[in-house]
């Protein structure tokens, strides 16, 4: 399982710039490696198998973030 680079959109609305798709050095486990747009100050990681998940809200099944394109279209 991959994902583009990019900007994503959170289901809650933030938007976020995936840099890359990184491996857990222990484990093996792929994480999403992002910035949150609001804030650039913060580096997040993220299981690349829950950034793909589908998630309940107000009813709805969403998914946890929506792909919007590359980062240079912005």
């Amino acid at each position: 399982m991959t994902i583009a680079t990019g900007l994503y959109q959170h289901f809650k609305g933030g938007q976020y710039q995936v840099l890359a798709v990184a491996e857990h050095s222990e484990s093996g486990e792929q994480l999403v490696v992002y910035l949150a747009l609001y804030d650039l100050s913060k580096t997040w990681l993220r299981p690349l198998q829950q950034f793909n998940e589908t998630v309940e809200y107000n009813g709805e099944r969403l998914p946890r973030f929506r792909y919007l394109g590359p980062a240079d279209a912005a």
